[in-house]
């Protein structure tokens, strides 16, 4: 009797048979159950925008000295008003990038339309700090298309067919 199962006998081995799969193991499939790189990306992106515009929305509901006083503007608004739709926007967006983290279904579409909004506000906010919201503009043009150009794993396949 030999000490050693015979080429290809897996039944010798201990635990083999409940491990192992026939044929041998399979490499795990990378999308299944995994959020999308995309998805990650836009989610920290829309959680850390979200904590600076509220601290920004602070710093202009405290009337601080950071932002300069502007003369005549288009779409002039109190710097306190400017304030409270930062602070706002921003809890929004964090809240759903961290929805986003979580693999909420409902977080993609809030956050291509927080991001849109916040794209817009921040091109009105210009005059009071123009390269700060040159920046978030920036930012918001990514997290929209991050959440907009990821693809579901069985959309993905089925496209490619």
């Amino acid at each position: 009797m030999s000490a050693h199962p015979p080429a290809g006998d897996r039944h010798g081995e201990i635990g083999t048979a409940w491990s192992a799969p026939r044929g041998g193991s399979r490499p795990p499939d990378p999308g299944h159950g995994r959020l999308g790189d995309g998805i990650v990306f836009a989610g920290v992106l829309m959680l850390c925008g979200g904590v600076l515009a509220v601290l920004q929305g602070i710093a202009a509901v405290a009337e601080d000295d950071v932002y300069a006083r502007i003369g005549s503007y288009v779409y002039e608004l109190s710097l306190t008003g400017w304030g409270w739709i930062h602070l706002v926007l921003g809890a929004l967006a964090a809240v759903t990038g961290a929805a986003l983290l979580r693999g909420m279904a409902w977080a993609r579409f809030t956050g291509v339309f927080l991001a849109a909004l916040s794209l817009v506000l921040q091109f009105l906010f210009l005059p009071y700090e123009p390269l700060w919201s040159v920046v978030v503009m920036a930012i918001d043009a990514f997290v929209i298309w991050s959440l907009v150009s990821w693809q579901e794993r069985g959309t993905a396949q089925a496209t490619r067919r």
